[in-house]
């Protein structure tokens, strides 16, 4: 590769990069105007506007042709603006939420928004990476600031013992990363995901090649909390505040299964990886959702709901097939939806002072009377990820179910189903507690009757917007289906051409 005129190309390169440069300027912008206006109001407004600008902007570009940016590092075009939306989306409306919910923790720090808008550049880089070090370095900008994110609340047990498990056990699953990284690269002389398969072929390098891919994979289901690399994701979700954990829930993992997407897509011999992501699909299923059912506490269970749901992404990802690809870009959008409104629903009913992780589900009972406006919404929430219509959360399961029934995987999806109707239990337990159980019977609910819940409005009209959206997209699903789809195979068939 000749770098002699590189600093030439990168202003032709700006456009296929505009989101992620904006983001991260305005990242450092935030930094230095922190320095001199300590915690001012105007820096998440500030991010916001970064944010809200680069999501007009990948609206724009969602047509485009795929290409690649920066001497190839980057994709740019539709599947990367798809999922810079995803992403960019996720940390506008985790910004609108967190400001006043970090002002009733008294933890409104304006380093807080400069690291949402690092970590959403790094998520930016990792979910269009075309490059193997492209997906390392996004990998470590989103992971290093969210290690941080979670041990905000430095005074709280909780907190730090969250962040520093996850910080150890993301070094860990680092080290098999780039252990990975440096076979791969033995084995095919490049690291360049589309030319890849070209440098195994020359090479011969069989198992020094899935040896390497075997590492990766380890990191990879590590970021996106599949069994059994899920160790961390409760205790990180319980302990970090409530608004950030919506955040880390959904972008991240939307940009570590896009990336992963791109690997599979472009690097990896289809007939090889697609069991053993069945196999991974099964029990990250099963384990994330029997799990989820004893869980008291509502951030706990739905920091299982998230195992649960990485489960049902790699059902479609086993299809190995446009429509199995584009089902799991579907799902991660319709899952940022749901999860941003159910963490933001959690996060203005705190009155346990720990950031929600010690009070209990029965103790919020009959909140949905006293805030009716949340108590709506999170059924809306609870519905969709059950997987009910008209939600989007059911086609979002269609779409990544019926590719893995079309690949002849039949009893993958025959216990995707079933698993999905043991999640009705712990999602229409939070509806009933909400709407039909009464404070008077659940001795725990004293303390919460006496509580204050002050919610914004800006607040309120995030969590309403979403669910709503859940509307929107079961409407327009065949739509968004069909246009996602048509990403990969118009990048198949330019794959395939001389």
């Amino acid at each position: 590769m000749d770098l002699s005129e590189a600093y030439l190309t990168l202003w032709s390169d700006l456009d296929g990069v505009f989101s992620m440069a904006l983001v991260s300027l305005v990242g450092l912008i935030v930094v230095v105007v922190d320095a001199f206006r300590n915690d001012h109001p105007s820096l998440p407004w500030m991010g916001a506007a970064a944010l809200l600008a680069s999501i007009g902007w990948e609206l724009s570009v969602l047509g485009d042709a795929p290409g690649t940016a920066l001497f190839g590092a980057v994709r740019t075009g539709g599947f990367a603006a798809f999922v810079n939306l995803i992403i960019l989306v996720s940390g506008l409306l985790t910004i609108v939420l967190s400001v006043p919910y970090l002002d009733q923790l008294k933890r409104a720090y304006g380093e807080v928004y400069a690291l949402i808008l690092f970590a959403t550049a790094g998520m930016i880089m990792l979910g269009t990476a075309n490059t193997l070090i492209s997906v390392f370095v996004g990998l470590e900008t989103m992971s290093i600031c969210l290690y941080i994110m979670t041990g905000l609340v430095r005074e709280d047990e909780g907190s730090i013992e969250s962040a520093l498990k996850y910080f150890l056990l993301g070094a860990f699953s680092t080290g098999f990363f780039l252990y990975g990284i440096a076979l791969l690269y033995g084995a095919t002389g490049t690291m360049v995901l589309p030319e890849m398969a070209a440098g195994l072929e020359a090479s011969g390098s069989t198992l020094l090649f899935w040896g390497g891919v075997a590492l990766l994979l380890i990191g990879f289901m590590f970021k996106v909390s599949a069994v059994p690399f899920h160790m961390w994701t409760p205790d990180v979700y319980q302990g970090a505040p409530t608004t950030l954990t919506g955040y880390m829930s959904t972008a991240s993992k939307a940009s570590a299964f896009a990336s992963l997407i791109l690997v599979l897509f472009y690097a990896l011999p289809t007939e090889r990886w697609s069991l053993v992501l069945a196999f991974i699909a099964v029990v990250t299923m099963v384990l994330g959702n029997v799990l989820a059912l004893s869980q008291p506490n509502v951030k706990r269970m739905l920091a299982y709901s998230s195992v649960a749901h990485a489960g049902y992404v790699l059902v479609g990802l086993t299809a190995a097939s446009p429509a199995g690809y584009a089902g799991a870009l579907y799902y991660l959008l319709v899952y940022a939806v749901m999860n941003i409104g159910a963490f933001g629903v959690m996060a203005f009913l705190e009155w346990d002072g720990k950031e929600g992780r010690e009070q209990t589900l029965d103790s919020l009972a009959g909140i949905g009377f006293r805030r009716p406006a949340l108590g709506a919404s999170m059924g809306f929430f609870m519905f969709s990820l059950t997987g009910l219509p008209p939600l989007a959360g059911f086609t979002g399961k269609w779409f990544v179910f019926a590719p893995a029934v079309n690949a002849g995987l039949t009893w993958l999806v025959f216990i995707a189903v079933l698993m999905s109707a043991v999640s009705a239990y712990y999602y229409l337990r939070v509806v009933y507690v909400f709407w039909m159980l009464s404070p008077e019977d659940v001795p725990e609910a004293a303390e919460a009757q006496n509580a204050a819940f002050p919610v914004p409005a800006s607040s309120i009209a995030v969590i309403v917007a979403c669910a709503v959206t859940l509307l929107v997209l079961f409407v327009l699903s065949g739509n968004v289906m069909g246009f996602a789809e048509g990403l990969f195979e118009e990048a198949a068939s330019m794959a395939s051409m001389p």
